[in-house]
């Protein structure tokens, strides 16, 4: 009876917790996808590219630069809005709609897809 008393101490506040949020890895793997698939510009030092070479583009920068983000809102804030070499923000624009900041478009999808997987 002990045993099953303690090990349902242990186990209870577990069951208890809410639903893991998602990884970091996951939230960005997330938002590259959902540009590579988006048929958007984005537009990088005045230039504009395909979704798909922004997905790659981005992945790289990923890659090449985990000591600068702890989070997905460290990599957008840091990797994903601006040029490294430049400091120029890149602007994302869909169909006919204004380009728009892509730090801007990547937070309201970051919080749009928290909001749809939270518990």
């Amino acid at each position: 009876m002990r045993l099953i008393l303690a090990s349902l101490l242990v186990v209870l506040p577990i069951l208890l917790q809410p639903a893991r949020a998602e990884s970091m890895d996951d939230e960005i793997d997330f938002l590259l996808d959902a540009v590579a698939t988006s048929g958007c510009t984005f537009i990088r030092n005045g230039r504009e590219h395909d979704a798909e070479d922004a997905r790659d583009h981005l992945q790289t920068k990923r890659r090449r630069g985990k000591r600068y983000f702890d989070s997905t809102e460290e990599f957008i804030e840091r990797l994903a809005s601006k040029s490294s070499m430049s400091g120029k923000p890149y602007m994302i624009r869909c169909g006919g709609a204004d380009s728009v900041a892509a730090r801007d478009w990547f937070t309201a999808l970051l919080d749009e897809h928290r909001g749809e997987t939270a518990p």
